[in-house]
């Protein structure tokens, strides 16, 4: 990371305005990148870019590796020939301008996608080809993969039959003969996906924004990365997880965090010198220009439940690789540009992994105020190699938190910060988000378009309504533009 003071907005794809029920890689981004550069923001943070599975979070996916081909755009491919208006114009991609419906959007898409695909089939490029060799380390499994589980219904990898669950050889390769279509389907798709992110993020480039992505540190247990590569977690002889991720009790959430993910196995990993790891986060420097890494405290140490568990009550804390992990990546792969994840409560050696690394961890506004106790989120106690957000993809809005948080806190946070009604509560938080010492300021779309809490990304520990949230048509207007840019410029973060 950079000491220069820079400035962004947290807007992931989905969240784009569509005619299409979702956000794409279309006509839409480009003009978020240039309402991005009007404003004189110089960095786009989106969420994982991957293919979402149970409960649409894009921290659950079928692949670390792969692209969402939900986020591929229509008018493009009708501009390539390869789809015609009448073939997407007139399918139901559900009735709210504001949300996602994914039952829709899934469904819609199926069905243009296996037209494009009868197009595709009959004059394939030389570049597909070339995508598919370059990209054999993860694609060939992936496709593999998802064929199998279109084939039972969306049944999990666990519950197929032996031969193919534990990859047996000979099985492997008559099920890539079995099912060779269904296989060069999946792999158009990220064809397609990749060719269309590969222009944006150029054209994002070219206007000096650099994109931030987020890796999540675990993967979910039905992908392709824990079925093509079971030795890398810790898993039974039937390959169900032992133990799984999640966070213990606090005053948030009485039972702790259930996520269930299975957890990694460090010691084997070790041993391969980190070789999943070490593609994962080169494969994401090809994806982004700086990585943000999810719940980086488990690198030092990691919550593992037992997997029979219903609740995150009976975790025990593991210890985890530690600096060995990250000087492993600096030898293989050199300095990577990475914001920590690092919220929450952190011990001494989590302090001082972050502190051994040099990466900026995060600061949360919201987090700021709590009346009962002082608070390392305050603005007087930021140092400059941190990330300052108004709120995360897990917070509530600005104006949803005023409305919903401790009264309080919330006239803490007015005497703090100087609100106002007159200047905007929201604003007032991003004006002292953008005002901090912090070298990069990173502002929620949600509070720059003044969205109260029906706009909020996710809940934690919550099923159902959550990853829906879409901006209208035409709201980031030349006046939020300009209003933006007044601020970037008073604080010295466009320079």
């Amino acid at each position: 990371m950079t000491d220069k003071r820079q400035c962004g907005i947290l807007m992931h794809i989905s969240s784009l305005s569509s005619e299409y029920g979702i956000g794409t890689l279309g006509e839409k981004a480009y003009e978020f990148a240039d309402f991005l550069k009007a404003s004189g923001q110089s960095l786009w943070q989106i969420l994982p870019l991957c293919p979402t599975s149970f409960g649409d979070s894009p921290y659950q996916s079928f692949s670390s590796f792969a692209g969402n081909p939900f986020f591929i755009d229509f008018d493009l491919l009708r501009k390539e020939n390869l789809l015609k208006k009448s073939d997407y114009a007139d399918i139901n991609w559900g009735s709210h301008p504001e949300k996602v419906d994914y039952e829709k959007v899934y469904r819609g898409r199926k069905i243009v996608f296996d037209i494009l695909y009868r197009n595709f089939v009959k004059n394939i490029p030389t570049e597909f080809y070339e995508f598919c060799e370059a990209q054999d380390y993860w694609l060939s499994d992936f496709s593999l993969f998802m064929a199998e589980k279109e084939a039972r219904f969306g049944m999990p990898w666990v519950y197929w039959n032996n031969d193919i669950k534990k990859r047996k050889p000979i099985t492997v390769e008559a099920e890539k003969e079995k099912f060779k279509a269904e296989i060069q389907y999946h792999k158009m798709l990220q064809y397609f996906f990749y060719k269309q992110w590969n222009e944006l993020k150029a054209y994002v480039n070219s206007e000096n924004i650099k994109i931030i992505g987020d890796i999540p540190i675990y993967v979910a247990s039905d992908s392709a990365d824990v079925w093509s590569s079971p030795q890398n977690f810790q898993l039974d002889e039937n390959y169900n997880a032992i133990e799984v991720a999640g966070c213990p009790p606090d005053k948030f959430t009485e039972d702790g965090q259930l996520w269930g993910n299975p957890l990694f196995d460090w010691e084997y990993m070790k041993k391969d010198n980190y070789s999943w790891w070490i593609k994962r986060i080169a494969h994401n420097m090809r994806l982004y220009d700086i990585i943000r890494i999810d719940h980086f405290r488990g690198f030092d140490s990691y919550y593992a439940i037992p997997a029979k568990e219903k609740t995150a009550k009976n975790g025990i804390w593991r210890e985890g690789p530690k600096m060995d992990f990250f000087d492993s990546v600096r030898e293989q792969l050199g300095s990577i540009p990475i914001i920590a994840e690092d919220l929450g409560y952190l011990t001494p050696s989590v302090k001082q992994l972050l502190e051994n690394t040099g990466f900026p961890g995060m600061k949360v506004l919201q987090f700021a105020f709590d009346s009962r106790e002082a608070s390392d989120y305050m603005p007087h106690n930021y140092n400059k190699n941190s990330v300052v957000y108004t709120g995360t993809h897990d917070n509530d809005t600005v104006i949803g938190w005023i409305k919903a948080a401790p009264e309080q806190d919330v006239e803490l946070a007015k005497k703090y910060l100087l609100l106002s009604r007159a200047e905007g509560f929201n604003w007032g938080m991003i004006r002292a988000a953008v005002s901090s010492v912090s070298a990069t300021a990173v502002i929620t779309a949600q509070d720059i378009l003044s969205l109260d809490g029906k706009a909020r990304m996710n809940t934690p520990s919550t099923i159902g309504g959550n990853w829906v949230w879409r901006a209208k048509d035409g709201a980031f207007t030349s006046e939020i533009a300009e209003k933006l840019l007044d601020y970037t410029k008073l604080y010295q973060r466009n320079l």
